[in-house]
């Protein structure tokens, strides 16, 4: 990396070596010397590096045209020439650095997840059971583990014994703790909430779903190269034109100063300074906006995806579940059913539950104290209120009980195929009414989706939930490709599938989308309710989580995209007319590096107008919101 003071030094000597030779006052050495080594130097061993190592057509890069530039400048005695040059691409490589400098946190952080010790069950001589703690590595496949309520799952297994609700979020995003019983699969890192369970370890180590996660993100990392700058993609033509011009300059007019002053202002300086002021820019008026974008890649990447794919909990929904229905049957009023359903849920540390005490509470329904609780986890709970028993739960609970669910049936699935968490109440005989949750889209969402749609970029639903709720959703948001049901590697593979015919920006939340993140083309986290390792993972963090500030972002990428290729093209032109000039003798060296440094001037100050333009639409009534 070019230092920045060191460069600043540069500019300084440069200066002093213009004024010097603007006043026509002689020194025994010239200060441009100091720029020309210290921004030169690296530029010369770059080149020449390159020249060795690199393979074919590598070889020949801008690197190399402002080394033969500066070479030629001083054979002629054109120092303050020479050192601009080397000046100049100094400055645009640490704009650069600047804007593509990320910090690389989130595998250490996802690593933290996963628990150290393990509770293995194990049989001494006399056939006795017990427990001994271990560290997680020296679990092998196999072995039974005992998992007590709150604690982490420490390898990939199968239950044996025991029912339970597992928080998998981790892996799946799902908002709701997964209902586990004997034969289901549990992963590595996800938390056992309720029940004591027994497992056996099926995948340990490396070999484990976290692993494989960590794994992920590792080898997308790895995958991921860094922006080329658009004057080494252009380099070989560049060079032998240059070359070309300098060549002809000089037999047409056998002025050796002419020759090399068309080799000084061919230099491709404003475009090296194109992307990189653009992006700078660019990225200073996201910030304004809450929208953190850590590279000028992520920037440039994000105006060329022709796929959004969105993440469904926590992302177009607020991943908080609320009661969103209650239904008293059996001659039963809705508050009737609320008092018993929240009096009965108030000692239940569910999700579910808790939630339907909240409801009933805003409700202003006060529950009232209970005889006697009873959980079983996975399944749901059993309380005498003022001597009458209460049933909340799933159907297999019901059926267990002896309570018949077909009266409900359809109600039952018609409530899931809403994608809806459904609670059924019942006393001792009865299903007396249903509860239904379920999580909220955000307002925003179809807004966001019909933007994106008219910007003729299509949209993906990518998520862990099951199908039924995905496809809910996907239908109010306005999304007709629905993938759902994915653990993160198969979210790495739709997003590896989508790549195959366009780019592709992710956006996600959770730990378990952190892989897909990295293997997009462009990642996008939500900052404030998404999880370190999703923000560390992605490219671009809304800190607002405001998802109307999808669109903004793909509008300020085509507009930099737009102003990179115009700065370019300006550049090309005003080097083809100083070239010309430089041919005739109407620029000296001297001359033709001030028209040089112009049009950098012109470039970054084009640049910098992106800073101020308004992407925010002004329609009151539009989710983007009014401008900021």
């Amino acid at each position: 990396m070019v230092s920045i003071p060191m460069t600043i030094v540069s500019g300084v000597f440069l200066v002093v070596s213009l004024v010097l030779l603007l006043t026509e006052t002689e020194v025994p050495v010239d200060p441009a010397w100091v720029p020309l080594i210290i921004s030169g130097v690296p530029l010369l061993y770059l080149a020449v590096r390159r020249i060795i190592f690199e393979p074919k057509i590598k070889k020949i890069s801008s690197a190399l045209l402002i080394t033969i530039a500066m070479i030629a400048a001083i054979f002629i005695d054109e120092v303050f020439a020479a050192g601009q040059v080397a000046f100049i691409m100094a400055l645009g490589e640490i704009l650069e650095t600047i804007t593509t400098a990320r910090a690389r946190r989130g595998i250490k952080s996802l690593m933290k997840i996963a628990p150290a010790r393990g509770r293995r069950i194990v049989t001494d001589e006399g056939g006795t059971m017990r427990e001994e703690t271990v560290p997680a590595e020296q679990i092998a496949v196999g072995d039974i583990l005992r998992i007590l309520p709150g604690e982490a799952i420490p390898v990939d297994g199968e239950i044996i014994t025991g029912n339970t609700s597992v928080d998998q979020s981790i892996m799946t995003g799902e908002s709701l703790p997964v209902d586990k019983i004997a034969g289901d699969s549990v992963f590595c890192g996800t938390i056992n909430r309720f029940g004591s369970i027994d497992i056996r370890a099926t995948k340990v180590g490396e070999d484990s779903s976290l692993s494989k996660m960590i794994r992920l993100i590792r080898e997308a990392e790895h995958n991921k190269a860094p922006m080329q700058r658009i004057v080494d993609k252009w380099a070989t033509w560049l060079i032998p034109v240059a070359l070309l011009v300098a060549i002809i300059t000089y037999f047409v007019t056998w002025d050796i100063s002419r020759a090399v002053t068309a080799l000084i202002v061919f230099c491709p300086c404003a475009l090296a300074l194109a992307t990189p002021t653009s992006i700078v820019a660019a990225i200073g008026q996201a910030a304004k906006h809450g929208v953190l974008i850590k590279s000028g890649e992520a920037l440039e990447n994000m105006g060329k995806a022709g796929i959004v794919a969105f993440d469904k909990t926590g992302t177009l929904t607020y991943g908080k579940l609320t009661v969103s229905d209650v239904i008293a049957l059996d001659n039963m009023t809705e508050d009737g059913l609320l008092v018993l359903a929240a009096s009965a849920e108030s000692r239940s540390e569910h999700p579910l539950g808790k939630a339907i005490t909240a409801y009933a509470v805003e409700r202003n329904i006060t529950p009232t104290d209970t005889d006697s609780f009873e959980m079983t986890a996975g399944k749901g709970i059993k309380a005498v209120i003022g001597g009458k028993t209460v049933l909340c739960g799933n159907s297999r609970f019901m059926n267990e009980h002896g309570i018949s669910t077909d009266p409900a049936s359809e109600i039952i699935e018609t409530l899931r195929g809403e994608g809806k968490a459904v609670v059924l109440v019942a006393d001792d005989k009865n299903i007396i009414g249903i509860i239904a949750l379920a999580d909220t889209m955000r307002p925003q969402a179809a807004e966001v989706v019909k933007a994106l749609k008219d910007m003729n970029t299509a949209v993906v639903l990518l998520t862990g939930d099951n199908g039924k709720a995905a496809r809910y959703f996907a239908k109010q948001a306005g999304i007709e490709d629905v993938r759902a049901e994915l653990l993160p590697e198969q979210k790495v593979e739709g997003v590896k599938e989508l790549q195959k015919t366009q780019k592709v920006c992710m956006i996600g939340d959770g730990v378990n989308d952190a892989p897909a993140l990295k293997t997009a083309d462009t990642g996008v986290a939500m900052g404030t309710i998404g999880s370190d390792i999703a923000i560390e993972s992605a490219d671009i963090a809304l800190m607002s989580d405001d998802i109307s500030k999808i669109p903004y972002l793909k509008r300020l990428s085509n507009a930099t995209i737009r102003t990179i290729k115009f700065n370019i093209c300006i550049s090309i032109i005003i080097n083809i007319g100083a070239i010309i000039l430089a041919a005739v003798a109407v620029l000296n060296p001297v001359t033709g590096a001030l028209v040089h440094n112009a049009s950098s001037i012109l470039v970054v100050l084009n640049a910098a107008l992106l800073y101020d333009r308004k992407f925010i639409k002004k329609d009151k009534k539009s989710a983007f919101g009014t401008k900021h």
